[in-house]
């Protein structure tokens, strides 16, 4: 196993993060555009902070307040993590201890540990990469299986779950090894969308359909790993840009006039939510900002940004994302408001150029 290096996860960062002279990392608080942005931005990160979360929640919060540069609401996500580390389980409630959930939190702790140097950090992503590295609980070809055993099943969601973490912490191989493992069971090359679930037990799907999210999911996870894979690994990068327009392409070619999605984005009946064009537009802004994308595609990314800022409500919830408990209406959830501002992080950073 290798160990997560200090100087590996700082130089992958990437925007908006600097060493200073003393050594210690800094990241640059969020510039706002104007007062309304600077409003909107802080009135989601109060109401995503009150919000219950369980493990990915806190991971995708973590990181939302990571890419933004927010380093005191990042490093209290972090701790809270490790507070609730269970058998090297991150965040973990009650007794729900899925690896891929758990491990969504990995990156976000590598960064704490990066702005404080307290070994606490160091030591509880160094426990969760081993389970990762080591857990059983996988496919005959490798692929991590994303709910807690028995139950044999591959998820979209984990696209962004365990991949940047792995990469994150220097074990590029491995991240790149469950992308083309989930990709090759959730992909359908004629209908140019990912699957929600595979059954592994019974090969076959569990839930076949498009779900938005879980292309989201995938969008945004390929580009957090595309970002930290090394310049020695050219042929790969490509292959993940190229698995990253095809997500892009898919779904934008189910964008409603609106700027929004269907829950299900082929479905016309099912619900009309927000997550999946936050999720998309955050996609497009960093391949453009990075020159994975022309910059044509902005053009799709502005009515999705717009959709989202008509939805945040005065008390900073962006209202009608794929919604809490159940993930099936349309309501408000902890990854609807940390999208929103990994959305606003990734175009801050693309207009900062």
């Amino acid at each position: 196993m290798k160990p997560c290096s200090r100087a590996t996860f700082i130089k992958s960062l990437g925007g908006g993060c600097a060493v200073l002279a003393s050594g210690s990392l800094t990241c640059a608080a969020p510039e706002s555009h104007d007062a309304k942005n600077t409003d909107l931005i802080r009135r989601v990160s109060v109401a995503l902070m009150g919000m219950q979360r369980m493990n990915w929640e806190q991971g995708v919060a973590g990181q939302a307040m990571l890419e933004l540069g927010d380093d005191e609401r990042l490093i209290s996500l972090a701790r809270g993590a490790v507070m609730r580390q269970r058998d090297g389980y991150l965040a973990t409630i009650n007794d729900y201890m899925p690896v891929n959930d758990a491990a969504s939190n990995g990156e976000p702790v590598l960064a704490a540990y990066e702005l404080t140097d307290d070994p606490l950090f160091k030591e509880a992503a160094d426990k969760m990469l081993k389970i990762v590295l080591e857990t059983e609980h996988r496919s005959e070809t490798g692929v991590l299986y994303h709910p807690m055993a028995p139950r044999r099943e591959v998820w979209s969601d984990a696209f962004y779950m365990t991949p940047p973490f792995l990469a994150a912490a220097g074990e590029y191989e491995q991240a790149v090894k469950q992308i083309n493992g989930t990709w090759q069971l959730l992909w359908n090359p004629n209908d140019k969308l990912l699957s929600h679930i595979w059954d592994d037990e019974n090969k076959t799907f569990k839930r076949k359909a498009y779900w938005g999210v879980g292309n989201g999911w995938a969008a945004a996870g390929l580009v957090r790993v595309i970002r930290h894979l090394p310049e020695s690994m050219q042929e790969e990068k490509e292959q993940l840009k190229q698995k990253l327009k095809l997500v892009v392409d898919g779904c934008l070619a189910h964008l409603r006039d609106d700027g929004l999605f269907h829950d299900i984005v082929d479905d016309p009946s099912s619900f009309v939510e927000v997550n999946l064009s936050q999720m998309i537009a955050y996609s497009i802004y960093r391949a453009v900002e990075a020159g994975w994308m022309e910059r044509d595609y902005l053009d799709t990314a502005t009515p999705m940004r717009n959709a989202a800022h008509d939805k945040v409500d005065r008390y900073g919830y962006v209202q009608d994302v794929c919604g809490v408990p159940y993930f099936d209406r349309a309501y408000v959830a902890p990854e609807g408001n940390a999208f929103f501002l990994l959305m606003e992080a990734a175009y801050r950073d693309l207009h900062q150029e």
